[in-house]
């Protein structure tokens, strides 16, 4: 592969990020005040243990996706295929991290609006739908090519 091409993948590469730093910067945030909330005082057990889970996950997502970026200031231009490699290597990580932390924050949510059962049969639909989308979806098309 040329420069060229390498330099447009990691452009793609940057763009796919931006769409995705904004979101998990949010939601960590969000995570980060919760426990300053009079209400996180009296939640359970198991909405402590999503919660501290949920954290790490989006602190490690935020971690990953936005390491490419360092990555790329700190390396320069002349290692250039190295950097779309480990950036792509990072970014699956931070989506995996991402997963996690979007269902921790959705399964928190609806334990406190309605029970626990149905919570968590929410939250694995949504897990099912996240990973079709982002993972069955894009292998089946790549097989199909």
């Amino acid at each position: 592969m040329g420069e060229q091409d390498w330099n447009r993948r990691f452009s793609e590469e940057l763009q796919e990020l931006r769409v995705m730093q904004t979101g998990i910067q949010i939601l960590l945030a969000s995570m980060l005040t919760l426990p300053f909330t009079n209400r996180f005082e009296h939640i359970s057990q198991l909405q402590r243990g999503f919660y501290v889970g949920t954290l790490i996950a989006s602190a490690a997502a935020t971690a990953f996706l936005i390491a490419p970026v360092s990555l790329h200031r700190l390396m320069g231009e002349g290692y250039k295929p190295r950097v779309v490699r480990a950036a792509s290597a990072m970014t699956e990580a931070g989506l995996i991290m991402l997963l996690l932390a979007v269902s921790g924050a959705v399964f928190l949510v609806l334990d406190l609006v309605v029970d626990a059962p149905w919570a968590a049969a929410v939250t694995a639909v949504l897990g099912a739908l996240y990973i079709g989308l982002w993972y069955v979806v894009p292998l089946v098309a790549r097989l199909r090519r």
